[in-house]
């Protein structure tokens, strides 16, 4: 089985995001979790919103905090934007998903939600079809301009 774990600085929005998307997504052999490197205290609304939109229930999970125990009991840790820092543990790949951020556009509200709901969506399922392939040794450095592919 697979564990990958998705971080970001709060674990109340793109990273609870991409771990309901990968736990609907997944095969049964993808275990998922999520945690945040400064973990707030609830889930963004707009988050859940745009997520129930979709199909996907976020009901149950609440942020929590990131700790070495859980980057080490990892196959896979993706961090979720730049603003998070994961320092691999017992040499679990980490890697970087530089997401759409529509809000450096002028975006906002649930337009900006949907927005990034879709732009993780793409990248979940491409990840959770190379994990389930056996694919994904390691991971890959990413396209120009910083964003992180998924395991190739």
């Amino acid at each position: 089985m697979s564990k990958v774990l998705f971080v970001c600085v709060r674990n109340g929005g793109k990273s609870q995001m991409a771990a309901a998307l990968m736990r609907q997504h997944a095969g049964a052999g993808i275990e998922v979790d999520s945690a945040g490197t400064d973990a707030g205290t609830k889930l963004n609304a707009q988050s859940v919103q745009s997520l129930a939109e979709v199909g996907v229930d976020m009901s149950g999970q609440a942020p929590k905090a990131l700790t070495s125990d859980m980057v080490a009991a990892a196959d896979l840790v993706v961090v979720l934007g730049s603003e998070a820092r994961v320092e691999p543990v017992g040499g679990t790949p980490v890697i970087t998903w530089e997401t759409d951020e529509p809000s450096q556009r002028g975006i906002e509200g649930m337009e900006r939600m949907r927005l990034i709901r879709d732009d993780i969506t793409t990248r979940v399922k491409d990840l959770a079809a190379q994990l389930d392939s056996g694919a994904g040794s390691s991971p890959a450095a990413g396209p120009a301009g910083g964003s992180a592919a998924p395991w190739v």
